[in-house]
């Protein structure tokens, strides 16, 4: 009898433990954003920032998920890889991964960007983390063959890895004065919405992919 008391309160913890991990299908997805300073939110107040416009954009649709900014102003890929362990937290369940436009901006070999961000995504998947990859693309000025190696370093991971992809971050932004900032390179509160509004359907797609796994 004492035997199988104890039984039965073993299968009883085991139980309330796997109901503390397990998440329900509703549950609030949890989601980083892991990038530079044009998701950090550069030159704006905090309210303003993509994570959080996106965090409020989420919740006027009524769709329960919570964004963390993890954006550090100028970082490159290879500086998102170092971090990534403390960035992006135990329990995160999608990542939205903005990074490389510093290592255009700096000229650093495109062969280097693309082993920095494949490198995070292996490390996000094998944590069982869904990554949401955003394009960018290199400054004109820095000549065809910089620009097709660099611009081509996204959709190639993208389909390589199954991501959700949205092809070019600063969509709709970029180039629009009255969209960025006085340094032409940084969105503006009103280019921060735009952005939000273009990559939405790629969000949601994120998060209908993490309940998706939820389910097994």
């Amino acid at each position: 009898m004492v035997q199988r008391v104890a039984v039965i309160v073993m299968i009883l913890i085991a139980c309330a433990a796997g109901s503390l991990y397990a998440a329900p299908a509703d549950a609030p997805v949890k989601i980083v954003v892991l990038g530079d300073s044009l998701s950090a939110g550069y030159g704006l107040p905090a309210e303003a920032a993509f994570p959080e416009k996106l965090a409020q954009a989420l919740r006027a649709k009524g769709i329960a998920a919570t964004v963390a900014n993890a954006g550090v102003s100028g970082d490159t890929s290879s500086g998102g890889l170092s971090r990534l362990d403390w960035s992006v937290p135990e329990g995160t369940q999608a990542v939205v991964l903005e990074l490389g436009a510093n290592d255009a901006l700096r000229g650093i070999d495109p062969q280097l960007t693309r082993k920095a961000l494949d490198e995070i995504v292996r490390q996000l998947q094998q944590r069982h983390i869904l990554v949401l990859l955003c394009g960018m693309r290199a400054p004109r000025n820095m000549g065809p063959d910089y620009v097709q190696a660099f611009d081509s370093i996204f959709p190639a991971l993208a389909s390589e890895h199954g991501l959700v992809f949205y092809p070019f971050f600063l969509e709709g932004v970029a180039t629009d004065p009255k969209l960025n900032q006085h340094d032409g390179l940084h969105p503006t509160a009103d280019g921060v919405e735009v952005i939000v509004a273009g990559i939405m359907p790629k969000i949601e797609d994120l998060i209908a992919r993490v309940r998706a796994a939820r389910a097994f």
